[in-house]
Formats: structure tokens, sequence, C-alpha cells
């Protein structure tokens, strides 16, 4: 049932336009890097239940080459289990169930770091169609100015050459369109790739929000996925030193056998051993899982570091993309849409289609590096929500 409704949707999705929320938890669902980790997990558990259980125990039969007339002349069968020292086995297992947590970890980074490059490819595919839908825009307003320039102005050498100019600046802008189209081409279909399943329409509006206080976002690195996996891993090698450490102490062996005579009584038998630590093996092995810990804590403490520098770095590509955002939306483009009206008032006075042009690709510039500001604020809070691990 649930292949049937996953093969509806990614039909529908194909049609109409489908939302990064619906992209993101569908591909969670269905990705299949995601699947790997799942089958390791799944794996895993029965290394959980193997830890837990004893060593198989031995048959062994015997017979010697005396003559039956003599009492020695036996066969032997006997069984044997091995018994390991007390809380081997549970500690053992910890082992496990620490990688199975390690595991778990591990399928939450990779979840954090699929949604984080969904996102990227989204507010990539928005910020290349707001370009498209503007430059189109404009390669229409400079056609109908040039026609009404064409109308109201006696066509001379300098008026003729201001007229070239705007179609050339048309022909620039056409190959700018046609450039765009390839990018939201390629764009779209690593996001298809992502998802894992055709996406060809897009519902997404981004915009810019406040500036985000750094102090604050440094206490979300707490639930950072590579710092926990590092933290499993620590635990995991904790784990490990403790093993070692009761490895130290022997196991036993249980011994039963049962002698079969043909021209004497039977007999039966019974006995213990044990394993004799003696080569200092175990004590090597512990001081190499204690050496590991050390090794796992120094990591730790590294991503630590590294974390906090990336947020320090995203945190400032936010503010650059808000402050840049803000310098042409107060600033910039309200200055230049009043020279704008000015010159586009003047086309039909004859004045110089030159500075028209001038003006417009100005303004197309400003509003382009806008459009990008807010792609790239989008794109950096995503990062930093990956940082935090966010599924979201």
């Amino acid at each position: 049932m649930k292949h049937i409704l996953f093969t509806l949707f990614v039909l529908s999705a194909t049609l109409q336009a489908i939302s990064l929320p619906e992209i993101i938890e569908t591909s969670l669902l269905k990705s299949p890097s995601l699947e790997s980790i799942n089958a390791k997990i799944a794996a895993n558990k029965q290394e959980v239940d193997i830890a837990d259980k004893f060593a198989n125990p031995e048959l062994l039969l015997t017979k010697n080459t005396l003559p039956s007339e003599q009492a020695m002349s036996q066969t032997v069968l006997t069984f044997k289990q091995k018994i390991p020292y007390f809380q081997k086995r549970e500690t053992r297992q910890n082992v496990a169930i620490a990688e199975d947590e390690v595991l778990n970890q591990k399928l939450k980074f990779a979840k954090v770091t699929l949604v984080g490059m969904i996102k990227k490819e989204a507010y990539t595919i928005w910020e290349l169609t707001k370009l498209k839908d503007i430059i189109k825009q404009y390669i229409e307003l400079t056609n109908r100015n040039v026609v009404l320039y064409e109308a109201y102005v006696s066509t001379t050498a300098n008026q003729h050459m201001g007229i070239m100019k705007a179609k050339l600046s048309l022909s620039e802008l056409e190959i700018k369109i046609s450039k765009l189209d390839a990018k939201i081409a390629a764009a779209y279909a690593r996001l298809s790739y992502l998802a894992s399943f055709k996406i060809t329409h897009l519902d997404i509006e981004l915009q810019i929000a406040n500036k985000p206080d750094l102090t604050q976002l440094l206490n979300t690195l707490s639930a950072n996925p590579s710092l926990a996996i590092k933290e499993k891993e620590l635990s995991k090698e904790s784990a490990k030193v403790a093993l070692a450490d009761i490895n130290k102490y022997p196991d036993f062996s249980l011994v039963a056998g049962l002698a079969y005579r043909e021209n004497f009584d039977n007999y039966a038998n019974i006995g213990i051993g044990m394993t004799l630590p003696i080569y200092a093996t175990e004590d090597a092995k512990k001081e190499k899982a204690k050496a590991m810990l050390l090794s796992m804590q120094s990591q730790k403490n590294d991503v630590i570091i590294v974390i906090r520098s990336r947020l320090k770095s995203y945190h400032a590509q936010i503010k650059s993309a808000y402050e840049i955002y803000h310098i042409i939306q107060d600033n910039a483009l309200p200055q230049v849409k009043h020279m704008f009206e000015i010159s586009n008032s003047s086309i039909s006075t004859g004045s110089d289609l030159f500075k028209y042009i001038d003006v417009l690709f100005q303004k197309l510039k400003l509003e382009e590096q806008s459009i990008t500001a807010i792609s790239n604020y989008n794109k950096a809070q995503a990062k930093i929500a990956e940082l935090a691990g966010a599924l979201q």
C-alpha cells in the first residue's frame, strides 16, 4: 500500500508544483543512501543478540586402539561448554549496543545532510527562476521603450546608435536567459536525484527575515550530528575499555564425558577447565583500547572547534547577505528608480537612449544582487540548521 501511495505521489509531483517540505518528507522515506544505513542498523541488531550468547559447545568422540579385552579399551563421548567470566557477556553486549547508537546517529547525520543538500538546490532553483523572471521583464520593458523611441524620434545617426545599443543589450539578456535555463534544468536534475523522484516544478518563496544572534546560534550546536556521532563513538570506546579490562579474567569450561567399554563397565567423568591469561595479551589490548578512547576524545574536541568555526562563518554570510539586501532595497534602488523614471519619461522627447539603457541595466544589476542576497541568506540559514541537526 505504501508503494502504491508513493507511486501516486511521484506521478502527481511530475504534473504539478511540489513544496519543499513535501520533497524533504518523501526523500527521508525513500532515499537509497538512507536505506543502506537502515540495513546496517538491522544487521547490528543481530550483533547485539549474538554478543549475549554463549559460545557453541563442543562434542568430541574419541576411541583408542587397545583391544576390547583390555579394561583401558574405550570409546569416549565428551561434551564441553565454555562459560565466560561473570558479566563478560553483558560487557560484550554493551559494545554492540554502543555500535547500534553510533549507527543511529550516523543515520540522523545522513538525513540532516540530505535535507541540507535538498534545501541548497531548492534555493538555487528559486534564485535562478527569479533571475530569469526579472530578466524577462526587462526584455519586455526594453522592447516596449525601443518601439516607443522609434515612434516618437526621427532617426538620425545618434538615435540609430542608441537603438542598436538597446537591441544589443536585448541580445545579452537573451543569452542570460539561455544560460539560466540550462542552470535551472541542471538544478532540477540534482534535486530530483537527491529526492529520489523526478521533480519538474517547485513551489517555494524566499525572503530575508531578521539578522540572527550569534550567541543564540551557538547554543544550538549541542544537537550537532557530527558531535553526537563522536559522543556515541566515545561511549563505544569506553565500552571497549571495559571489555578489555574484564577480558583479563579467565573463562571456565565445563566438561562431561561418557566412556563406553565393550567388556567392562561403562563410566562417566566430569571436570572443569579455565583459560590462563598469562602472556599479557589482554593487558596490551586494554592499553590499546585506552589509547583509542583518548584519540576519540581528541576527535570530539576537534569537532567542537570545527562546528563553532563553521557557525561563525555561516553567521558572517547571513550578516553580509542581510546588509547587502538592505543597502540595495533601502538606499540604492530608490535612487536608481528615480533616475530610471526620469530617463524613461524622456524617451518620447528624443533624449539619448544610451543613458536610458545604462540606467536600466544598473537597476537590473541591483535587483539581481538583491535576489542573490536573499538566496545566500537562506542558504546560510540552511547550513546553520544543518549544524543544529534540523530535519526540516
